[in-house]
């Protein structure tokens, strides 16, 4: 059962900030899904909104400050006091501490209506380039094709993942197009015969962002490879108690 913690360990620690992913890699996380966009002065930071009242105490567009200014924000005291020193990070310093822990990054470039697609891909290329850090620790994600096409222009060794809540009609078309490794979809709309038919076309298959297990037993059944979730330890602990039940079946078995 393999497990991506999204935004980080987000359950358990202010999402998209270095203290979450610390905690999903201490939890044992190979993943960590994370969003990158770019602050005025073009450096590729993690944060998911487009605003920062939702995850910071700042205000205002996410564009319109520069790196220095963002970090003049707690980007962690929304979520717990213990939290408060936490700021956005930027994508370098995430870089450094995968490539510390060796821990695998689904980086998913976060667009948003009027965004530069080509820029934010160019200046996430440049400070991936010089962290040094191995290409297939990573892997790109985006509901954008045009993000995800100037990335296998200019990155073609990393592998590309497309996101959907719904698939298009055409989407191994698509998929075929960007010479793409992966499809990321919501769990709540994928069914048994769209899963098929993307696992017998050789993609990875992976579900976001489901916090019940019970609500996906059925998708590993169907081929699922990997839960995108807030909440890793419930799939532990639903795991526990899977594996405890047929322990004791096996006992009651034998004992009959």
């Amino acid at each position: 059962m393999q497990l991506m913690a999204h935004r980080g360990y987000s359950s358990q620690a202010p999402e998209n900030t270095l203290a979450a992913f610390k905690q999903a890699i201490d939890f044992g996380c190979q993943w960590i899904e994370l969003d990158v966009q770019l602050t005025a002065d073009q450096v590729p930071v993690v944060m998911h909104d487009k605003t920062l009242e939702r995850c910071t105490d700042g205000a205002g567009q996410l564009t319109e400050l520069t790196f220095s200014e963002l970090t003049r924000y707690s980007a962690g005291n929304w979520f717990a006091p213990e939290f408060r020193d936490e700021t956005v990070p930027s994508l370098a310093a995430t870089l450094q501490l995968a490539k510390q822990h060796s821990v695998n990054l689904n980086i998913e470039l976060k667009i948003y209506p009027g965004d530069d697609e080509t820029l934010l891909c160019q200046r996430v290329a440049a400070v991936i380039d010089a962290a040094g850090i191995a290409k297939d620790q990573l892997l790109f994600s985006s509901f954008s094709v045009t993000a995800l096409a100037v990335m296998q222009h200019i990155m073609p060794e990393i592998r590309r993942g497309l996101l959907w809540e719904t698939m298009p009609v055409d989407a191994f078309e698509i998929l075929e197009n960007l010479d793409a490794f992966s499809v990321h979809c919501h769990y709540r709309y994928l069914d048994e015969q769209q899963a098929a038919a993307i696992k017998q076309r050789g993609y990875a298959l992976y579900c976001y962002t489901p916090n019940q297990p019970l609500e996906v037993e059925a998708h590993w059944r169907w081929g699922v490879d990997m839960m995108i979730t807030d909440k890793p330890h419930c799939y532990v602990i639903e795991e526990t108690v899977s594996q405890d039940a047929v322990s004791k079946d096996a006992i009651s078995r034998n004992e009959s």
